[in-house]
């Protein structure tokens, strides 16, 4: 194209050059240069191509990529999630695909949220199901035979009646467990929060249960290195997770004959943790404690389980209150540790 561009513009360089002093004159001056005003002349015309067909190169690229991508969008469109889209540095077009791509992966944890959502209800349904029938079936039992007057006496009919009343107050219980997990699981619940001295909440609660840990057979130990232990929260809702933490180091650390509760202070948060040296949790389980309906006891007694929710509630309750709990387990003590931001 060079060759034959210069084929036709050289004629007309040498009319002008004819006919016009003007161009006449500026021939004259450039000839000084000699040889490398031609080079010069020659590579112009040659950049000149060149940058056309880089210009034209690139649109025909530009437009094969554009297929390309609407092609593997169209694959995605048709819920084929586990493709992703090529991506091209450089341009705009790898930003058009980053974005994608990252579309993809967005969509791919919806659905895996939808799927563990689905799976978790349906386990809803099954264990509430499970914990509401036992009782129930024996509340009907028994009504069954008070009913229809098949008891000896009046003692063994007061037996009876302690059994529908202790089953019915688990229903309570639990049908107040769900109210309540439900309740926390919704993060605009209203909550009144005041400033807590959580040193003074803990020896509240310690001596409600001083009756309870004596049946037991068990000592609670109280140490502290605070100064101001100070938080920001609802006293109601905090008062629940420090409670079912302490039944639970009651119920499962009898073995140990102490609890030990330990509050520090450090410069952004309050941690307390409470101790047991029961029988540890299983490291298979210790993932798994703060689910909900989970238990230790995988026949789900109702002696030696509550309702399955007191961890998730504790866990929802600390949560909501920007803290964290973690619990550990080693062959000679439980740990759970709450950890709340100072005031």
């Amino acid at each position: 194209m060079t060759m034959i561009t210069t084929f036709f513009v050289i004629p007309s360089l040498e009319y002008y050059d004819e006919h016009s002093r003007f161009f006449s004159l500026i021939v004259r001056i450039l000839s000084y240069f000699g040889p490398l005003v031609i080079i010069l002349f020659y590579c112009s015309i040659f950049c000149a191509f060149l940058f056309l067909f880089y210009q034209y190169e690139k649109q025909r690229y530009t437009e094969f990529r554009i297929s390309m991508l609407s092609e593997e969008v169209q694959s995605i469109a048709k819920a084929n999630f586990d493709k992703k889209v090529v991506e091209i540095d450089g341009n705009g077009l790898g930003l058009l695909a980053e974005s994608i791509n990252e579309m993809i992966n967005q969509a791919q944890k919806a659905i895996e949220e939808e799927r563990r959502a689905k799976q978790i209800k349906n386990d809803l349904v099954t264990n509430v199901a499970h914990d509401l029938r036992s009782p129930l079936t024996s509340i009907l039992g028994y009504l069954n035979l008070i009913n229809n007057d098949q008891y000896r006496d009046e003692i063994e009919l007061r037996y009876y009646t302690q059994i529908v009343q202790s089953k019915a107050e688990r229903l309570h219980h639990l049908i107040n467990d769900l109210f309540e997990y439900t309740f926390v699981q919704n993060k605009e619940i209203l909550m009144v929060k005041a400033p807590i001295n959580i040193e003074e909440m803990i020896n509240q609660i310690a001596v409600q249960y001083r009756i309870q840990l004596q049946e037991a057979g068990m000592q609670v130990r109280q140490s502290t290195a605070t100064e101001n232990p100070i938080t920001m929260g609802d006293g109601t809702k905090l008062v629940r997770v420090f409670e079912n933490l302490i039944q639970n180091a009651i119920r499962y650390g009898k073995d140990g004959k102490y609890l030990d509760i330990t509050i520090v202070e450090h410069e952004e948060t309050i941690e307390v943790a409470i101790s047991n040296y029961g029988q540890a949790i299983p490291s298979v389980d210790l993932p798994h404690i703060f689910d909900r309906f989970y238990r230790l006891e995988k026949s789900r007694s109702e002696y030696t389980g509550g309702s399955g929710l007191g961890l998730a509630i504790a866990k929802s309750i600390v949560e909501l209150h920007n803290g964290a709990i973690t619990v550990e387990s080693t062959a000679m003590k439980t740990t759970f540790i709450v950890t709340l931001l100072k005031e």
